[in-house]
């Protein structure tokens, strides 16, 4: 269900800033029903109830926020994020998942949860911008590798899983290699 008025307002943002290694080229340029990935994305966050939408990549046009320090993956996005915006609610969706809908968006973005996101998928995920995650972020990117996750955030952070309704699961599929993208645009 979309956002209402009397809902606290909420910021979406798109992490658009990875390699694009598997697809063999940048996801977010991709048309997706005849604009880029990046702008269909941005463009389901505002449908969903955003009152404003960041992107995290180098992305000037839209205002992207670049990464501070790149390979870091989705964490090293969301820290970039964090600099840039104020506190408040985020709804964070990775630019290569099309197929969502706007109100399971706007179910996620509106749970009262500090983090949430849906049973078995880590992304979208709902998370409270605030002093608590700005201290837990710059620890986390010193992390290795293996331990420098959404999945960290979510423990961190006291995340809760929401239940997926059956019928919502292929809105969550990532589309990351050519092969994927062309079934999902027939």
């Amino acid at each position: 269900m979309p956002a209402t008025v009397t809902d606290p307002a909420w910021t979406g943002v798109v992490l658009a800033g990875g390699r694009s290694s598997r697809m063999g080229r940048d996801k977010a340029g991709l048309p997706w029903h005849g604009k880029p990935l990046l702008h269909h994305m941005a463009y389901l966050l505002r449908e969903a109830g955003a009152s404003h939408v960041a992107v995290s990549g180098d992305y000037p046009e839209l205002d992207g926020i670049p990464d501070t320090e790149r390979d870091l993956g989705p964490l090293g996005g969301i820290a970039g994020v964090a600099a840039a915006l104020p506190d408040g609610p985020l709804l964070i969706v990775p630019v290569d998942m099309p197929m969502i809908a706007a109100p399971l968006l706007a179910t996620l973005a509106t749970s009262d949860a500090r983090c949430a996101c849906y049973r078995d998928h880590m992304l979208p995920l709902r998370l409270q911008l605030d002093a608590r995650l700005r201290d837990w972020l710059p620890e986390a990117l010193r992390l290795p590798p293996n331990r420098r996750s959404l999945r960290a955030l979510h423990a961190a952070q006291d995340g809760v899983f929401l239940p997926l309704p059956e019928h919502a699961a292929a809105q969550l599929d990532n589309l990351n290699t050519p092969e994927q993208w062309q079934e999902a645009a027939r």
